[in-house]
């Protein structure tokens, strides 16, 4: 098996503070994090489309994550980085412990729904994806929430001493989910609701994680390549 490439955080360029279209361009990353975080509003926004409901959700996630960002209380928003030595043991600020259980929630919980939603379509031929949705989104978030919390999620311990490793746990997770996710919407659109279909769609949204999992664990995408500790290195 190859080695898993690495970064040598000496080589890496420091950042005494973060450009503002840095810090612009990640604005609308948390913006739809906390937009799309009531699971059953979306499921609703791509089954039936926008409608008055999500436009006054969006305002409100606009209007509080712009005044987050404005006080350097989003990650990737800081006037300056945070995190610079990997190994030093700063304390996990408390706006990072929120943002990333939220991001991190999402990540889980709408591939492990969605998952449930295609074999229980395959078993009963029947789908019931919305009521999973009503019933079961909450209290999956609510567990994840509880785990990020307590400081049992990668990224949001009390210690950001292991983030050159912990962040590519996050974004390998980002990056599988960002591209099964859409596949998965675009098949349920186009394929017919049919048993032989649904395990397509199955098939598919599977073996897309595992290929773009396998990808992050072996370090081939971006920021999902260990960071060797011990010297300088800049995180967002």
């Amino acid at each position: 098996m190859a080695a898993i490439p690495v970064e040598y955080a000496a080589q890496r360029k420091i950042r005494e503070r973060n450009k503002l279209y840095y810090r612009f361009n990640h604005w609308p990353i948390w913006m739809f994090v906390f937009f799309i975080a009531p699971g059953p509003l979306t499921f609703d926004l791509f089954d039936r489309g926008f409608d008055l409901r999500m436009a006054l959700w969006l305002g409100a996630v606009v209007v509080g994550t712009g005044i987050a960002g404005l006080r350097g209380r989003l990650p990737g928003v800081e006037p300056k980085p945070y995190i610079i030595r990997f190994t030093e043991a700063r304390p996990n600020p408390l706006y990072r412990r929120v943002c990333y259980p939220f991001a991190w929630s999402e990540v889980i919980t709408f591939a492990v729904l969605n998952l449930a939603g295609l074999v229980v379509a395959i078993a009963t031929g029947r789908w019931y994806l919305k009521q999973l949705y009503r019933y079961a989104y909450f209290p999956l978030v609510g567990t994840i929430l509880t785990l990020g919390a307590l400081g049992q999620l990668p990224r949001v311990k009390p210690s950001t001493k292991g983030e050159g490793h912990e962040r590519r746990y996050f974004y390998g997770s980002v990056w599988a989910v960002c591209c099964a996710q859409p596949t998965l919407w675009l098949l349920w659109k186009v394929l017919p609701e049919t048993r032989v279909f649904d395990a397509v769609k199955l098939i598919i949204f599977i073996a897309i994680l595992a290929l773009v999992g396998n990808l992050a664990q072996r370090g081939r995408l971006p920021r999902t390549r260990p960071i060797v500790p011990g010297e300088l290195a800049v995180s967002d």
